[in-house]
């Protein structure tokens, strides 16, 4: 998804301006939650995001969802990860 078109979605759908998020190389955050939803662009590098059981790898353009009080971890690939998110 192209970043004008993200930022569009977030609008339309009643999120907050997004923020930017920089996570460095190989890093990870173990089990947690957020106290709101989030939706996020990856502008650059790698993020697995581990969920509900699932590991799902998202890169530059792709757009990842977790839902308010979700348990999830994040790790970050070798050049870390820059994200828009927005949340509501």
């Amino acid at each position: 998804m192209e970043q004008q078109e993200f930022l569009d979605t977030l609008r339309a759908e009643g999120y907050a301006e997004p923020v930017l998020v920089q996570r460095a190389a190989n890093g990870r955050l173990d089990d947690h939650a957020h106290p709101f939803e989030a939706k996020a662009l990856i502008l650059k590098g790698e993020i697995r995001v581990h969920a509900g059981g699932e590991i799902k790898i998202y890169r530059p353009g792709d757009v990842f969802h977790v839902r308010r009080d979700e348990p999830h971890r994040e790790s970050y690939g070798p050049d870390g990860v820059e994200y828009l998110s927005g949340r509501r």
